[in-house]
């Protein structure tokens, strides 16, 4: 595999032999701005000259001609009538660059193994048979591709197809420092909102994705900057609450913890909006159409005074003389607004009749905590995590002091004390079973919203004291043990197994630490064939970052190496340095190395 090297967007195309580049990146992490940055630097004369042509096509803009029949030309006519007069682009005598934003959004089917073979640029035909023909290089086999696209969705173009991959990160901790100097321009103010989300583990974390920097600099200018005014919030639920409410006042209105929540346009709004949200997330969809709305029974017409009421929650935008498309400003915020809608629904007895998503289970229940149970069931239940966020801000809104933030949206309180007890133990529970790294350390965060700390603070009583060597961990502590390291501040660039408990047990218990390293240093730690299996798998992933290991005075021997080579021999290890001294290895597991090497 190619070692990780960071590249700027302009650079993306400087490599002459690269036709088509695909740049990964979670929701909001700044890949459209990206796009839109490259065109109008291009558009000023700045960078990328060598292009003649930039066409920028959406996928949610491209579904609105979904249904149609096009050639490229008829089609590149309909999105820019400016080129109407040129008949055929000739990509080897111009330089055309064609740029596919939001893959995740596309609603075409994309058949890349069934749909036909075509090259000419004037043949109509489907928008999807254009475009597999565009990406496979068929149809104008020079012109410049960048598709953009979340993660999850980025298995939809066959990897021949693509010659770069790139990935957007999102702000580094400097970064999100200087986003928050640059956003608030009094120095003092900016100093103290710094902070404020410094003291907050989990919403620096957060901080990474601009999105939410913009919100919580949004929630805290005000905050911090009139009289104090109420508990600053210090978990992610706390602050789109402030900041949903912040939205629904009038800009021209001080912020006052008396809120006109209780207005019923409002909460009318709110529900509509929250139900648009619970039935798409569920879909997958952070971009709709009038035809969504129309299923999940929102007036098409009315959406106009939702959005008036939440124009920095909701967007409506207008395609290129296509029609109308609608968002949430960010999935975040569509996962808050979702969790909102099934708790006041949970909360009014009136779950709505037509829902046939799986949360419709949720709607049968009656007592709160047993509602709270069967939502983060179901959230462990997914393989993506599609519901992390959605369980957070749904055991958030369960507690009190959150409730009383909305309470006039609130028909009557949920009964919370008892109850939050018992769903922090029910989650408690669920570190005994076999949950991935990904969903327990979502499940960590959880807690943090219902405002529990414990499993983490005996953790890092063991880690003070020095006595984790010998403790005889949990497995629910385990997994505190790796929320902790994860969610540090400490450099894991290194991975130093003797620091922990010396056996294959710690190694493969915290795994996901080693993941994140690139120097992994095991000598003297009792490791067996059972850690090589689990070190193959490090070695092999797709993000793999290893470049040095040391496993040497480790009783591997043949068995071990062998599991050792396949990892060596995966196309995705970058694996640099490797020790082997003193590690029981005779003739077949020598011979193995050499093959592997």
């Amino acid at each position: 595999a190619a070692e990780e090297t960071p590249i700027k967007c302009n650079e993306l195309f400087k490599d002459k032999s690269i036709r088509s580049v695909l740049t990964k990146g979670v929701a909001g992490i700044g890949k459209t701005v990206s796009v839109q940055k490259f065109i109008l630097d291009w558009a000023e004369g700045k960078e990328n000259q060598d292009v003649t042509f930039m066409f920028p096509l959406p996928f949610r803009e491209l579904n609105l001609v979904k249904q149609g029949t096009f050639s490229l030309m008829s089609l590149l006519h309909q999105f820019f009538p400016e080129i109407k007069d040129l008949e055929v682009i000739d990509s080897d005598t111009y330089k055309v660059l064609f740029i596919f934003d939001g893959l995740d959004e596309c609603r075409l089917p994309l058949n890349f193994q069934k749909n036909e073979m075509l090259c000419d640029v004037t043949e109509s035909v489907s928008v999807d048979v254009l475009l597999t023909n565009l990406i496979k290089g068929n149809l104008l086999p020079s012109a410049l591709l960048w598709i953009t696209t979340r993660p999850a969705a980025a298995n939809q173009i066959p990897t021949d197809c693509v010659a770069q991959v790139t990935e957007v990160r999102g702000f580094s901790d400097p970064q999100k420092e200087e986003y928050f100097r640059k956003r608030i321009s009094n120095q003092n103010l900016s100093n103290k909102i710094i902070s404020h989300m410094k003291s907050s583990r989990s919403l620096y974390i957060m901080c990474h994705i601009p999105v939410f920097c913009w919100i919580s600099a949004t929630v805290l200018e005000r905050m911090l900057g009139e009289a104090k005014i109420g508990e600053i919030p210090k978990t992610l639920t706390q602050m789109f609450t402030h900041f949903l409410i912040f939205q629904i006042k009038h800009k021209d209105q001080k912020y006052h913890q008396k809120c006109d929540l209780d207005l019923p346009q409002t909460r009318e709004s709110i529900l509509a909006l929250g139900k648009l949200a619970f039935q798409q997330l569920e879909s997958g969809n952070l971009m709709f159409y009038e035809e969504d709305l129309r299923e999940c029974g929102v007036d098409v017409r009315e959406v106009a005074v939702y959005s008036g009421v939440c124009t920095q929650i909701f967007r409506t935008e207008s395609g290129l003389h296509l029609g109308k498309m609608f968002s949430f400003v960010h999935l975040s915020v569509q996962e808050f607004l979702a969790a909102l809608y099934a708790f006041l629904c949970f909360l009014d007895k009136n779950p709505t009749k037509e829902q046939t998503t799986e949360h419709s289970g949720l709607s049968t229940i009656t007592e709160m905590s047993d509602f709270l149970k069967s939502a983060v069931d179901q959230a462990l239940q997914s393989d993506n995590g599609h519901l992390d966020l959605f369980l957070r801000f749904l055991l958030g809104l369960s507690v009190e002091s959150n409730q009383e933030l909305i309470r006039g949206l609130l028909t009557h309180k949920g009964n919370s004390s008892n109850c939050q007890k018992d769903i922090v133990e029910y989650i408690k529970s669920k570190f005994e079973h076999n949950t991935s790294p990904e969903r327990s350390i979502n499940l960590f965060y959880c807690l943090n919203e219902l405002h529990d700390d414990s499993l983490v603070k005996e953790i890092q009583s063991y880690m003070s004291s020095g006595r984790l060597s010998e403790a005889e961990l949990s497995p629910a502590q385990w997994s505190a043990l790796v929320f902790v390291l994860l969610t540090s501040e400490e450099d894991l660039e290194v991975f130093e197994l003797q620091k922990f408990i010396k056996s294959d047990e710690c190694f493969e218990r915290l795994l996901p630490v080693v993941r994140e390293a690139t120097r992994v240093l095991l000598s003297e730690c009792n490791l067996t064939e059972r850690s090589c299996s689990a070190l193959h798998t490090v070695l092999s992933s797709e993000s793999s970052k290893l470049t040095e290991v040391d496993l040497s005075s480790n009783p591997l021997e043949d068995s071990g190496v062998k599991l050792l080579c396949a990892g060596l021999k995966s196309p995705n290890c970058n694996l640099e340095k490797l020790r082997l001294s003193d590690c029981n290895i005779k003739q077949e597991g020598y011979a193995a190395l050499c093959e592997a090497l």
